[in-house]
């Protein structure tokens, strides 16, 4: 190679394919770079049958690159600015780089687009420190992470270390505690919820409380001890009617395992730690039904603590694989095709029978599991009281729809309707003023039909209208990486009675969300993370308007990032300007930016949805990459002689007696 340079300053490439000829002095001006190591032979090269130095990259990309050395000028109109920025980088061509950064930097800002509506920096006292080695001096906050069975403490200030030599150790526990085997990163946002003004967001082992308010924006008005658990659920009550605490009070819980906190927070944003209560299975649904906290998991156990009271009570049915609420009530779909319905309000009424009045409202004609449910309760009427409406679909992939007439309340609902169009068990349904929706586990296919009504409820004539199919792709992380499932639920989201969407991540190491409406699947908007971090969780909440005559509620996405922060985007907005011009025949992502997507995490990482919970691995989180890129790492076994083993454990046994004494001083 040094021979070729110093024999000609003609220079034949063989790029992918495609032959070029150009001068030695245009590929070697800009230093350092992939061409000027190739010339001084610093790089071994690969000829072909012609001589031609063979460089296996793309050659239509290749060209607008040797154009530029050549002309040291750019035409950003004929070019993918993201493809071409790729290739200079790996080029090392740095002044093409800057100028691509330029070009790409037209359209993205730090301040976001015109949706972007606000952000929540990570909060400022975190419950964990990430430990200098290299430093003197000692950490604000002592890193303690420990889990109910395992002494956490020393083994990930030793991640932290050995990943900064470029590798990990594998935990030294026999074992994985399944409260842990979560934990990547716990500064990331896992679960988002909200209730009127407020929110709550669930970091790994601790939860913060938000409120916002005309004046003054967003505050945060609370932060929970840290946890000696990973949090897997939160619910958030902001308004308290009636119960003894007083109407200002508000609650917030959360559950990991079996376990459940509760804690009321006043109006100086003091929390009191109302109890700690066990379900004694793990919780799979943790929501408050008025002033009742209810826990609900499959294995057929529901928890309810009543606000008068103050008693925390379980209760057995059958499993459990779907609920929803109306009102007071509290429904359940069972594994054995009956739906179930409490009346919480009466909670306190049978407190010596220990029961809950857990009555059968309607059972399944085939008996199928109940997977999915969804209540509608019409408005109420002086006329004609309230119409209660049931859809629910099945194991096998049936969707039913069920009313009860206010006059026959006794006989209880009767079959209105049925679909046999899914071959998947139905995992989502949602019965709307204008549209039943439901989604199966195939790939998250929805199917969905107009509702007709009279007088708010639905009607025989002409009955429910087939609208259209779509799928809601995305891949799930094999280890959970991406947060929690309570935080990346497709929805739909909104009220009943207004459009309802969906919001869809493709791949968990992605910065980008598309919201799609519920009822044709077409896309409303797209939303990009405008610091570029991956979005773990979001949630789409309406926050009550201001006190002025005429403001009405504003519908928001909130992205919870890897980064701790949370970005608010306005979806009120995003429908109206959707609303004013045809929205394009656009859905999910095109085909084009599907693979763009995939591109950025390993397939052999993630899953599509089913209806089994995901197994629990151990993964470590990767920042975002220079070149705009993810990259997904197993976490791997170092292998290393057994005395060194032994070594590294009494050195983690040293550090847990130094943070010890650390934390009693």
């Amino acid at each position: 190679m040094a021979n070729i340079a110093r024999t000609g300053d003609i220079i034949h490439l063989n790029v992918g394919g495609k032959r070029f000829s150009t001068s030695k002095q245009t590929l070697a001006w800009v230093p350092d770079s992939f061409f000027s190591s190739l010339l001084s032979g610093r790089i071994s090269t690969l000829k072909d049958e012609t001589g031609a130095i063979f460089i296996d990259r793309d050659p239509s990309l290749f060209t607008p690159i040797l154009n530029f050395l050549r002309t040291k000028e750019l035409s950003p109109r004929s070019i993918n600015v993201h493809l071409l920025m790729h290739e200079a980088e790996f080029y090392g061509i740095t002044p093409l780089v800057r100028k691509l950064q330029l070009c790409d930097e037209l359209d993205r800002s730090s301040c976001g687009n015109v949706l972007f509506n606000g952000y929540l920096p990570p909060p400022g006292r975190l419950i964990y420190s990430r430990f200098d080695f290299t430093s003197r001096s000692e950490p604000s906050v002592v890193p303690v992470l420990k889990s109910k069975s395992c002494n956490l403490e020393p083994f990930y200030l030793l991640r932290e270390y050995y990943q900064k030599g470029g590798f990990t150790f594998l935990h030294p526990c026999s074992s994985f505690p399944s409260d842990t085997a979560q934990l990547a990163d716990p500064g990331m946002v896992r679960i988002i919820c909200g209730h009127h003004n407020w929110i709550a967001v669930a970091y790994a082992q601790f939860v913060v409380c938000y409120r916002v308010k005309e004046s003054t924006g967003w505050q945060q008005v609370f932060t929970s001890p840290r946890l000696d658990w990973v949090i897997d659920g939160v619910a958030l009550n902001a308004k308290v009617m009636g119960g003894s605490l007083g109407d200002n009070d508000k609650m917030v819980a959360v559950a990991s395992g079996t376990e459940i906190i509760l804690w009321t927070i006043c109006p100086d944003g003091n929390g009191n730690e109302i109890g700690v209560f066990s379900l004694n299975v793990p919780v799979e649904a943790l929501f408050f039904v008025a002033n009742q906290l209810i826990a609900t998991s499959h294995t057929g156990k529901v928890g309810v603590w009543n606000a008068v009271t103050k008693h925390w009570q379980n209760q057995d049915v059958a499993p459990i694989n779907s609920y929803d609420t109306a009102g007071s009530f509290l429904i359940l779909g069972c594994n054995n095709g009956s739906i179930y319905y409490i009346d919480v309000q009466k909670f306190p009424l049978r407190m010596k029978d220990n029961d809950l009045l857990v009555t059968e409202l309607y059972r399944d004609p085939t008996e199928d599991a109940i997977t999915a449910l969804s209540v509608y309760l019409t408005p109420k009427t002086s006329d004609s009281g309230n119409w209660i409406e049931i859809a629910y679909g099945t194991s096998s992939g049936t969707v039913r729809v069920i009313v009860q007439h206010p006059e026959t309340v006794g006989s209880g609902p009767q079959l209105f309707q049925t679909f046999s169009v899914h071959r998947s068990p139905v995992t989502k349904i949602m019965l709307s003023e204008k549209h039943l929706i439901s989604v199966c586990a195939d790939n998250n296919h929805v199917r969905t039909w107009t509702v007709t009504r009279f007088r708010g409820m639905i009607s025989t004539q002409p009955g429910s209208t087939p609208l259209t199919s779509f799928k809601i792709l995305s891949l799930e992380d094999i280890d959970g990486h991406g947060g929690c499932a309570a935080g990346t639920e497709i929805g739909p989201y909104g009220e009943r009675d207004d459009q309802q969407v969906f919001i869809q991540r493709v791949v968990p190491d992605t910065d980008r969300l598309y919201v799609r409406l519920s009822s044709n699947g077409k896309r409303v908007c797209e939303v990009r993370s405008v610091d570029g971090t991956s979005i773990t969780s979001f949630m789409v909440h309406e926050c009550e308007g201001s006190s002025r005559i005429g403001s009405r509620p504003r519908r928001y996405l909130f992205s919870g990032h890897a980064n701790g922060s949370i970005q608010m985007w306005d979806l009120t907005t995003a429908m109206e300007i959707a609303g004013k011009v045809d929205i394009r025949a656009l859905g999910g992502p095109t085909e084009e930016e599907l693979l763009e997507l995939l591109d950025q995490c390993d397939l052999a990482l993630t899953r599509t949805p089913d209806m089994s919970p995901a197994a629990s691995f151990t993964h470590s989180s990767t920042p975002r990459a220079s070149t705009s890129r993810y990259t997904s790492h197993h976490w791997h076994l170092l292998h290393v002689p057994i005395h060194t083993v032994f070594l590294l454990f009494s050195f983690m046994s040293l550090i847990d007696s130094f943070l010890e004494a650390l934390a009693q001083a």
